[in-house]
């Protein structure tokens, strides 16, 4: 019986990633990144889950459950594997070749994150056979976690992306302005949804995170539009 359950939790964490990725492909169909490192920047985004998973833990024995402290550990914890994942995965390769790859390769390791870490999720209600709740779970965690994780790694990405034709100190000193950036939105989402315990504020806090996905939407489109006339 658990094969099954394990089965449909990771198609229901795989599927959504996967369309969210087949999205941004089509941003950068100008001079599509190698397939190999799309991949491997995905599969290290989620060996980054269960190393957040211990971190996170050992952090709930030392702070109180919703505390500001314990919610920004949370937040560093998966921004910073998120972002050593593409490091690993690309960004530290050949492959990093122009402004946007920095933003797909980000997106990609977010995405690979996401997608074990709902997963995870979706398999503590399927394995109660409580399909609705994990049906209703997911829902929320495609709409919700997987956009806030491409929101927030994004974000890095346009921080290297707009520095991509200075020095090599500026590009670094922009590559942690943008984990900070990073850490702070996902610090603040987890404070409203958990800290204050969700109510009303959940409404306002999606439609920031959409209202941030348009914003960008739209930088993507400023930073490819060099690449465009040349394409």
């Amino acid at each position: 019986m658990a094969s099954p359950v394990i089965l449909i939790a990771l198609l229901g964490g795989l599927l959504p990633a996967l369309l969210w990725l087949a999205f941004w492909m089509l941003e950068d169909r100008c001079e599509p990144e190698p397939k190999r490192y799309i991949l491997l920047c995905f599969l290290l985004g989620m060996v980054c889950v269960p190393i957040a998973l211990v971190v996170e833990q050992s952090a709930e024995a030392l702070y109180p459950l919703g505390s500001l402290p314990l919610l920004i550990i949370w937040a560093a914890t998966e921004e910073i594997l998120k972002f050593s994942a593409a490091f690993l995965g690309a960004l530290r390769t050949r492959a990093f070749d122009e402004p946007l790859d920095a933003v797909v390769y980000l997106v990609t390791a977010a995405l690979g994150f996401s997608a074990l870490e709902n997963a995870m999720f979706l398999w503590g209600p399927l394995s109660q056979s409580e399909v609705l709740r994990g049906v209703i779970t997911g829902d929320l965690r495609f709409i919700g976690a997987s956009l806030l994780h491409t929101l927030a790694s994004a974000s890095i990405g346009i921080s290297m992306a707009l520095a991509w034709r200075y020095r090599a100190s500026v590009r670094r000193f922009a590559a942690l302005l943008g984990v900070i950036l990073a850490i702070s939105l996902h610090t603040a989402f987890n404070f409203f949804i958990l800290g204050s315990g969700g109510g009303d504020s959940t409404f306002w806090v999606f439609l920031a995170i959409w209202l941030g996905i348009v914003a960008l939407l739209l930088m993507v489109e400023r930073i490819k539009q060099p690449a465009r006339d040349y394409c």
